[in-house]
């Protein structure tokens, strides 16, 4: 006996509807009970309601598919004999409500396919463009959402429209036929009566449809009007936005101005009378509340602090303020004292940066009929067609790592190094936060290929990556920032396909220098698991450990990314860690995800106590201070599910600059021609590059040869081996990078590519010799 499930179902003129509906399967298992989903003309089902976000069991695409009717409670929806469900509701009144809301979504999504197949790229333009303002991002997109729905709205009721015509129609050609049998008695009257009824509703829906189309229209012709008068009004908030921030930081210079005057001379007076050390902060008086209970982490537990830290707490607020990091106000009011001592700067206007590139191509591919016969072997070796990539380069998602460098901004005004560290370790955790919907796979730089990404004037910083070597692919990558900072890292990737899912491992250390205390912190990145990618949606996972080492003080941040697991009771995509000195005493609990927010908060005490964890082993109890958001991810740009997920800064990385080294990426041309939507020209420019890049690594190895064979002419060398790309008697390629040099690392102790200079110089004059022909 099958029972029928209560699910609340909403309207279905909805642009969403879903519930549970029974699905036949086989004949051995018969019915079973799935959870269906009808959006954006598609009808998708989910075992439970817990797979939405990962797993689809199957899709159907409404436009092109029939809807039948069997009986009571019975219905089939095929797509021309690909794909045919047989549904089962729990009653006929269930039943009934499908086929509604299967219709209307049918109905849409043939309207909109035309509307498309028409129209071409036309659409997105109808939509007025987003102001170049930082103000009033969220207002835009609530009237953007408002006008998108009222348009969905006015399409159901003429959708609506055309069906109460067409059953109109339908119900009086019936009744006609009826009245022709010309009964008499009894059953003709109740046919007569039938038919009036039917005349009265006939004339009243011909005054609703009529009162629709009439407001149809109407909507039709002002619609521009309206978006024109938003877009202007959208205009003129922005510009007093942008004028009240300048007051704003103008006004905050003032003050600071005069409190500083002002303490400098309390000082002065004073100075015989304070104590040592009384400007300084304690690390015991940073926060001066309570921290919630928080959910059990897989190591360690949190509790309230005791009452005794919160009775001090108002006395401390000196000693809190003088220790912590400057807040995001005074990092923005920085920009403007610099701008003060050279007043010329502040009357260059900031370049406008792009918003939107081209929507990315619905193309089908088999990724199957590619993979299978790459099982087991290294990414960077599979021949992959631009299908599978993103408009952008390795170096280039890289140089996407700088997109909270805000994080590394206040962590250089930190006054103590653990609190620096909490900064430091939310940055290295905000750089997976880009990867939750990103399965395109980013374009293999070329041997010498560069990528430089200078935003100085608008935050401070420059920063350049170079492609050093091909066999092992790796890349070097150097920041320097205006605001007390340096990072650089050389990642190389080995990944393999275990034929369910792939696995990539960065492997390199990430390298943060601080001028300000000299502090010298050093990271790995963890793994991360592309999912599903022969059946199923593709979904994203970051999994490992990373240590973050502060090696002038020896102080410790130990990260912790949990797996993903169908039966954990935990948030997906949870981090803990925990922040110790050099002596293992914690300072500093820290909590979140990395795809949305990370929170720290001040231990006060710890002990053993806990719950036992796994082998046995006791957790850690560490009583906390109130938690404070460090880090938080930026919303994406409108419109990112049809421009690959990017961010607002991935949007810009490959915008075409002047003045670029020729080696850019930006001048790539098979990456240049798939952004703009042109992916078989650019699966023909990618293998013409990689056919050269062959060519000229093969020359390389034979010169190289030659030179061997000279300075050694008793040894006897094999002339085929030497054009054997699998050769592997040296560990690395003979080129020589143009702008990073191949030393040990002091800190570390491996061979890396340092930054050596000369590049930006090279920029400024605009002369670029010694820079390959790549491209």
């Amino acid at each position: 006996m099958m029972s029928e499930p209560k699910t609340p179902v909403p309207t279905p003129a909805g642009d969403t509807y879903k519930g549970w509906v029974f699905k036949w399967t086989n004949y051995i298992k018969g019915y079973q009970r799935r959870w269906f989903v009808l959006s954006n003309g598609l009808l998708s089902y989910y075992r439970t309601q817990a797979e939405m976000g990962h797993t689809c069991r199957g899709t159907i695409n409404l436009a092109t598919a029939t809807i039948t009717v069997d009986d009571a409670c019975n219905f089939v929806i095929s797509n021309g004999g690909a794909q045919t469900y047989h549904l089962k509701a729990s009653c006929e009144v269930e039943r009934q409500r499908w086929i509604t809301a299967l219709e209307l979504a049918k109905a849409k999504a043939a309207r909109m396919q035309a509307e498309s197949d028409d129209s071409g790229d036309d659409f997105p333009s109808s939509s007025p463009p987003t102001a170049p303002g930082q103000g009033g991002g969220s207002q835009n997109s609530e009237v953007q959402s408002a006008l998108r729905t009222l348009g969905s709205k006015v399409e159901d009721l003429s959708t609506c429209n055309d069906l109460i015509s067409k059953h109109g129609s339908a119900l009086q050609r019936s009744l006609s036929e009826l009245d022709s049998l010309r009964l008499t008695g009894e059953a003709g009257d109740k046919i007569r009566q039938v038919t009036e009824r039917a005349t009265l509703f006939r004339i009243t829906s011909n005054a609703m449809i009529n009162a629709c189309r009439d407001f149809l229209a109407l909507a039709q012709t002002h619609s521009k009007r309206l978006q024109k008068a938003l877009q202007a009004e959208r205009d003129q908030r922005v510009r007093l936005e942008e004028t009240l921030e300048q007051l704003a930081k103008q006004h905050n210079h003032l003050e600071r101005a005069f409190r500083g005057a002002s303490q400098s001379n309390a000082t002065a007076d004073n100075e015989s009378a304070s104590g040592p050390g009384k400007g300084e902060g304690s690390d015991e008086e940073d926060d001066n509340e309570f921290f919630d209970a928080m959910e059990e982490a897989p190591e360690f537990i949190t509790v309230p602090a005791d009452p005794h830290f919160h009775k001090r707490s108002s006395s401390n607020i000196s000693g809190f303020n003088s220790e912590m990091c400057p807040d995001d106000q005074s990092l923005n009011e920085e920009p403007l004292a610099m701008n003060q001592e050279s007043p010329s700067q502040e009357l260059v206007p900031l370049k406008k940066r792009r918003t939107r590139i081209a929507d990315k191509p619905n193309y089908s591919l088999n990724l199957w009929s590619i993979m299978k016969n790459c099982i087991g072997k290294e990414l960077s070796k599979i021949p992959m067609p631009v299908n599978f990539n993103e408009p952008i380069s390795m170096l280039q998602r890289l140089s996407e790592d700088l997109e909270y460098h805000e994080l590394l901004d206040k962590a250089s005004k930190c006054q103590s190094s653990l609190e620096q560290m909490c900064y430091v370790a939310a940055f290295s955790v905000s750089s997976y936060s880009t990867t939750v919907h990103r399965t395109g796979k980013p374009f293999n730089p070329l041997l010498g290929e560069t990528y430089e990404l200078d935003r100085r004037r608008e935050s401070g910083y420059r920063s350049l990556c170079e492609q050093v070597s091909h066999h092992p692919p790796a890349a070097a990558h150097h920041v320097i920032s205006d605001r007390g900072w340096t990072l650089r890292q050389e990642i190389t990737v080995a990944s393999k396909f275990r034929g369910k899912y792939l696995s990539i491992m960065p492997l390199g250390t990430i390298h943060a220098i601080f001028e300000k205390g000299n502090n010298h912190y050093t990271w790995k990145k963890v793994t991360t698991t592309v999912h599903n990618i022969i059946v199923g949606k593709l979904w994203i996972d970051q999994s490992g450990e990373i240590d973050v080492v502060n090696h002038t003080t020896g102080d410790r941040c130990h990260l912790k990314f949990a797996p993903y697991s169908y039966f954990s009771r935990d948030v997906a995509r949870k981090v803990t860690g925990v922040v110790m000195d050099k002596d293992g005493k914690a300072h500093y609990v820290l909590s979140g995800t990395w795809d949305e927010k990370m929170e720290f908060s001040r231990v006060m005490q710890s002990s053993l106590g806990g719950e036992n964890g796994t082998e046995g082993k006791q957790k850690t109890v560490y009583q906390t201070l109130k938690a404070r958001e460090v880090w938080r991810r930026n919303p994406l740009p409108e419109g990112a599910d049809t421009m690959y997920y990017f961010t607002s800064l991935a949007l810009t990385l490959n915008e075409y600059e002047e003045g670029i080294s020729p080696t850019d990426s930006r001048r790539r041309p098979d990456q240049r021609l798939m952004e703009e939507g042109r992916w078989d020209e650019g699966n023909s420019e990618k293998q013409r590059l990689e056919e050269k890049q062959r060519i000229v690594r093969r020359e390389r190895e034979r010169e190289a040869a030659s030179q061997r064979t000279a300075s050694q002419p008793e040894e006897a060398v094999d002339e085929d081996s030497l054009t054997d790309p699998s050769l592997k008697s040296a560990p690395h390629d003979s080129h020589l990078a143009l702008w990073f040099d191949r030393c040990e690392d002091e800190i570390t102790g491996e061979q890396v590519h340092i930054y050596k200079g000369g590049y930006w110089e090279a920029k400024d004059r605009g002369i670029w010799e010694g820079c390959p022909d790549i491209y």
